[in-house]
């Protein structure tokens, strides 16, 4: 069995992956990020997530991340596309200022009914695509520079740093960003 695209260590540092089905643009509602950003200082206090930098687009987020749980990074990663899945669904049904509620929700469960892993909705695609970063800091540097050019290179921002959904904030200024990363 191929070890691409598996979490094979489980105290590993990863480049991972999410996006949400059909690449809707869910995260283009603050009630949405927050909802994700909140999972993951959540995680960062209660299950050892360590962030080495991270970027959130419109419809996916790149994380460079490990963890000290003893369940390792590819449960936690789960835990996060999980709750976030229950908890923003939640929020797009009982969001009466949603305009895209009815769309959203039926691609979502267009989606779950796709897949034997749910009962109606799927929020996110099954795949995260982990790419191990372990001891090789040329992968890292690549990876690192790849998920803050991401706002970039979608026309959002000029410069990674003006992107406020990023740890681009940390590496290239003096402020500190939304997420608090592993010095």
């Amino acid at each position: 069995m191929s070890s691409k695209y598996k979490f094979v260590n489980r105290d590993g540092v990863y480049f991972v992956t999410a996006t949400i089905v059909d690449w809707v643009d869910v995260f283009t509602r603050n009630e949405y990020r927050n909802i994700l950003l909140d999972c993951f200082r959540f995680c960062q206090q209660n299950q050892g997530l360590k962030i080495y930098g991270w970027v959130l687009m419109t419809n996916h987020f790149h994380l460079i991340c490990s963890t000290t749980d003893e369940k390792g990074i590819g449960m936690v990663v789960r835990n996060i596309k999980s709750f976030t899945a229950m908890k923003i669904i939640d929020a797009t049904i009982n969001n009466p200022k949603e305009s895209r509620k009815r769309w959203l929700l039926d691609i979502f469960a267009k989606n779950g009914l796709q897949s034997k892993n749910n009962v109606h909705y799927q929020f996110w695609q099954v795949e995260n695509h982990p790419i191990l970063l372990d001891n090789d800091e040329t992968r890292f540097s690549q990876r690192l520079q790849y998920l803050h050019e991401n706002p970039v290179r979608a026309g959002f921002v000029a410069l990674a740093q003006e992107w406020k959904y990023s740890s681009a904030i940390d590496f290239y200024t003096l402020n500190k960003g939304l997420l608090d990363l592993v010095a």
